[in-house]
């Protein structure tokens, strides 16, 4: 599932050749009209894990991809906002719901779509939501109440699975992880 290589470049518009540049190590989007290096990098998701009384509040997406599936609210990091910003202006877009940041709890790499996940564990201000448009609805759910079944993303699953070990223990340490 990789994207489609460059084929222009972002400068001039030339035809891009993909080749390792003298002093680099990968291959490139190189210009030989201007010559323009073009970096391809992995993009940011951010998000939380928002949080009342035991239960995490997830949100069922009315979007594509994983259209009505179930979800943490997280979405691409914006440019000139920090991973925290970004992670209450998610919240608050999918799931209309005031949160404080407890921390970062956890990074997972998805390679296959080279995505970088950041979530934070989150305390709800209060038992009250209002999902905007990205979310046909939102719910809190204890571990043996979420829909395994339909979660839309192998990420979403793999941190609630810890999450909800770690919530026993009442000690939360950052997960860091791998998805291939």
């Amino acid at each position: 599932m990789r994207p489609r290589p460059i084929q222009h470049c972002n400068h001039c518009g030339a035809p891009v050749e993909h080749r390792v540049p003298e002093g680099d190590t990968h291959l490139r989007a190189v210009c030989p009209a201007c010559g323009h290096v073009q970096y391809e990098n992995p993009r940011n998701i951010v998000g939380t894990v928002p949080v009342w009384e035991g239960r995490v509040l997830l949100c069922k997406r009315a979007i594509e991809p994983r259209h009505g599936l179930w979800t943490l609210p997280a979405g691409f990091m914006e440019l000139h906002e920090t991973t925290e910003q970004g992670a209450l202006r998610e919240t608050q877009e999918e799931a209309g719901v005031d949160v404080e940041l407890d921390g970062l709890y956890c990074v997972v790499n998805v390679k296959p779509v080279s995505q970088v996940y950041l979530l934070y564990r989150a305390r709800m201000l209060q038992p009250t939501w209002s999902p905007g448009p990205e979310t046909l609805e939102a719910r809190l759910f204890s571990p043996s109440e979420v829909p395994w079944e339909q979660l839309a993303f192998r990420t979403v699953g793999e941190t609630l699975r810890r999450f909800f070990a770690e919530q026993q223990t009442g000690h939360y340490n950052l997960q860091v992880f791998d998805i291939d």
